[in-house]
């Protein structure tokens, strides 16, 4: 029974306390990945940041389409998960446990997220600041506030910077 209980509270602990950085934990549904894709339009060999790696779920898609990618997650038991899901793509994929906000991004051809409107602002002023422009940014489900939208494609928003 004290097992299960500890098994509970680091469950809690590590699915809580990314809440005070960024989102919760929430799956990219497969419909809006390929939008997302669709709208970014890169090729095999290009880079992409994930923003919130969560399960790997489009980290692995991204490596079957030949895109290098970078993620970042903060939980841990996500980024250990995503690091397994993805093992088979180690040449390709590169997942960091880390604050996306204090993490230095590298240069990308893309970036996808599915962060929360109270972190949208931030956003923009962090892609502001990005030093490697020209760069495209799929959101999903969330917009750039004061930000034209370039396209949109079920659910998904996509900026230049």
């Amino acid at each position: 029974m004290a097992l299960l209980f500890i098994i509970a509270l680091v469950l809690v602990f590590c699915f809580s306390f990314v809440l005070i950085f960024g989102p919760p934990y929430l799956p990219t549904l497969s419909p809006q990945v390929e939008s997302a894709f669709d709208l970014l339009d890169l090729k095999a060999g290009q880079t992409l940041i994930e923003l919130g790696s969560g399960d790997g779920k489009i980290m692995l898609a991204a490596a079957k389409r030949g895109y290098l990618v970078v993620g970042y997650e903060l939980n841990p038991l996500l980024y250990i998960f995503s690091l397994l899901r993805t093992i088979g793509y180690r040449k390709q994929v590169k997942v960091y446990c880390k604050n996306i906000w204090q993490a230095d991004w590298p240069k990308a051809d893309g970036i996808f997220t599915f962060l929360l409107n109270r972190q949208m602002n931030k956003l923009d002023k962090r892609l502001k600041d990005y030093e490697h422009k020209p760069v495209k940014v799929a959101s999903f489900a969330f917009k750039i506030p004061n930000k034209e939208i370039s396209a949109q494609k079920k659910g998904v928003y996509l900026y230049e910077y």
